[in-house]
């Protein structure tokens, strides 16, 4: 059972964070579907400084530094979407698909030509980081704590007092509700727009990093973030793109997640003789079903996805 709850509180803290990032840029009036992508880039420069920060190094500075670069590296990626949907009006929808296969396709050719590089007996897209993952554990009990549950928790607090308390939050929603009217009374449109994409990437970047470190001392870019991303932004619309709704979605959506790795803990779902790929299944089996049921009724921002044309009224 504790390990049930600490997988459901890491898959929950991955889906929460890159699911907050999607709301920023929606509300911004971007739709991010390169999600997947950026948290593969930020998973890419999180494992980077892992690898490569000598041994012996601090854990407080382990863990600043791989969680700037995971930031830094799916904030930039982001940039791709933020140039592409703002600046030149491309279909955001067809931006974004493009990112996913991009950030997967280029990372895995980034380490294998990395490791060929190293030895020519290690050409597979894997990066290794044991001792700098124990930075981010602390062991209380039987649980084992990641720092990337403080982390996304902080996000969370964080992204509603912004959202909903600030200047600059409020400014966010109306330039996804009515950018127009916005832009009347002064606030610049396309600036917003860009934080709002920004700021998904920095969190989809942290979000990359929390999932691959979630169970595992390595990881094989070829598999990607195992359409995470998508189920993200399932999460998103059906927390109805708001903070506190999106932690109880990902939380839901975390535990089915997470009855994949401990099913075989459980007797009853042991004796159950059903195949392990049916529980690795199940989370986004439960999101088709929820979405089904629940789409219909989520209100997303009205300008979400209409690039924004200054002289139009």
């Amino acid at each position: 059972m504790v390990l049930l709850l600490q997988y459901t509180l890491i898959f929950a803290s991955v889906l929460m964070l890159v699911a907050l990032g999607g709301c920023f840029a929606e509300h911004s009036g971007v739709i991010n579907i390169g999600l997947e992508g950026i948290m593969v880039m930020g998973a890419l420069g999180g494992a980077l400084v892992m690898k490569f920060l000598p041994a012996g190094t601090a854990a407080p500075m382990v863990v600043l530094l791989v969680i700037l670069a995971a930031v830094g590296m799916g904030m930039i990626y982001s940039l791709l979407l933020a140039v592409a949907a703002i600046n030149f009006k491309a279909d955001q929808t067809l931006v974004g698909t493009a990112m996913n296969l991009l950030g997967t396709a280029a990372a895995t050719v980034f380490v294998k030509a990395m490791n060929t590089a190293e030895s020519v007996d290690n050409v597979s897209a894997t990066i290794q980081y044991t001792e700098p993952k124990k930075a981010f554990l602390v062991n209380i009990g039987s649980f084992e704590f990641s720092w990337f549950m403080a982390v996304a928790f902080v996000a969370l607090v964080v992204s509603y007092i912004v959202l909903y308390k600030t200047r600059f939050g409020l400014r966010l929603q109306a330039c996804g509700e009515h950018p127009q009217a916005a832009d009347s009374v002064g606030i610049n449109v396309y600036k917003m727009r860009y934080a709002g994409v920004l700021i998904s990437g920095v969190l989809g970047g942290l979000g990359g990093i929390t999932f691959i470190t979630a169970g595992v001392s390595e990881w094989k870019f070829e598999y990607g973030v195992a359409g995470f991303g998508f189920l993200a932004l399932a999460v998103m619309i059906f927390g109805e793109w708001k903070p506190t709704r999106i932690a109880l979605a990902a939380i839901l959506f975390g535990a089915f997640r997470a009855l994949g790795n401990v099913y075989s803990g459980f007797e009853l779902l042991r004796n159950l003789n059903l195949p392990s790929t049916l529980y690795n299944m199940l989370p986004y089996i439960v999101c088709l079903i929820v979405l089904s049921f629940t789409s219909e009724k989520s209100r997303a921002p009205k300008a979400e996805g209409q690039p924004y044309d200054k002289g139009q009224r």
